[in-house]
This record gives C-alpha cells, sequence and structure tokens, in this order.
C-alpha cells in the first residue's frame, strides 16, 4: 500500500506520486510537496516565519 508523505518544509500532504524527494549527503529523506517549498528550503528560510505554511507561530502581541 503507498502511504502518503507530508511536506518537509510547509507540512502539507503529499499525494502519491507526486513531489519531490531530496537525500541529503547523511542519508536524511526530506519531501516536498512543490518547488516552492524546495526552494525556500535551499534559501534556508524558516517555515516558522512563513505565514503559507503550517509551522507557522504568529507573533502574538508584538
Amino acid at each position: 500500500m503507498v502511504t502518503k508523505k507530508v511536506c518537509s518544509f510547509c507540512g502539507n500532504e503529499i499525494e502519491p506520486g507526486t513531489g519531490l524527494m531530496f537525500v541529503k549527503n547523511d542519508g536524511t529523506i526530506l519531501w516536498f510537496c512543490s518547488s516552492k517549498c524546495f526552494k525556500n528550503y535551499k534559501l534556508g528560510r524558516d517555515p516558522k516565519k512563513l505565514a503559507w505554511t503550517k509551522y507557522y507561530i504568529p507573533h502574538g502581541g508584538r
């Protein structure tokens, strides 16, 4: 049975047969739902600071 993956950057589910698998030199496997997520990861951006991700943390009363 095919399992659904979760995007390593934004947290969205990835349908089977779609997405991008990125394997780091240490053997870690990262899954990305789109090139948008992959490019933001490569640029070193923090998903907690981007409002369109599920990991976003709004700045309370600041």
